[in-house]
């Protein structure tokens, strides 16, 4: 197998010309037909590439582009119509790796999935040391096992619990709004009168023995949100 390929695009007819040509070239291809079922199928699996409309239901390209690339270096190859030119631009400015327009050629296609997984699964040798982050205060995360320890004590953590650590502490001194930690773990978008984010950040913040009058991991941003501030040895 060359790689997995998750296509989120809402044309059934694209998307399973798409699928049909890689998995003959064999490629793994999964198919999500909106944003935010594309955004729930990429944290269930482990992929090497996503091909990604912009014109999507429930969720743009856009947005789905801005989550995956928050937690992930993923290749993102986008899709669109010539007519779509700014469209394209702002979706490499947020953080997609290449584009090909419609109507477009599935020799070119493949062409441009080849080098860019190529080009990806090159880039994670080099960096396949760096799954294990230690900071200068006691706290270890082992992202590839998901554990967490405090000056070499386990400490048990949820999915969601760990999920919001990986996110904010993979992306240093970013301040995280609720509305995006909320979108990105839970893939939801409403998060009027919900205290979901001060929970979990709460129970977080206890289990990983921080002092939240003198924070070395989770900063408050007042009226903004979050930022991780742990510094690394």
């Amino acid at each position: 197998m060359k790689g997995r390929v998750l296509v989120i695009e809402d044309d059934i007819e694209i998307a399973s010309i798409i699928r049909k040509h890689l998995t003959r070239e064999n490629y793994d291809v999964n198919w999500s037909s909106t944003g935010s079922e594309g955004l729930k199928d990429f944290n269930k699996d482990k992929y090497d590439l996503v091909i990604l409309d912009i014109m999507l239901p429930e969720m743009d390209g856009f947005m789905v582009c801005k989550n995956i690339r928050l937690i992930s270096n993923v290749p993102i190859l986008i899709l669109s119509a010539k007519k779509q030119e700014l469209d394209k631009v702002k979706g490499l400015k947020l953080g997609a790796d290449d584009y090909i327009t419609k109507p477009f050629s599935l020799i070119e296609l493949e062409a441009r999935v080849e080098n860019n997984i190529k080009r990806y699964k090159g880039d994670n040798k080099k960096s396949q040391k760096q799954d294990v982050w230690s900071y200068k205060q006691g706290l270890k995360i082992i992202k590839d096992e998901m554990r967490v320890t405090v000056n070499d004590d386990e400490i048990e953590l949820t999915a969601k619990e760990f999920a919001l650590l990986v996110l904010m502490a993979q992306n240093e001194n970013k301040v995280f709004t609720k509305k995006d930690l909320y979108e990105n773990i839970w893939h939801q978008n409403n998060l009027e009168g919900n205290n979901t984010i001060t929970v979990h950040i709460k129970e977080l913040r206890q289990k990983i023995k921080e002092d939240v009058k003198h924070p070395q991991y989770i900063q408050t941003v007042w009226g903004t949100g979050y930022k991780f501030i742990g510094e690394k040895v």
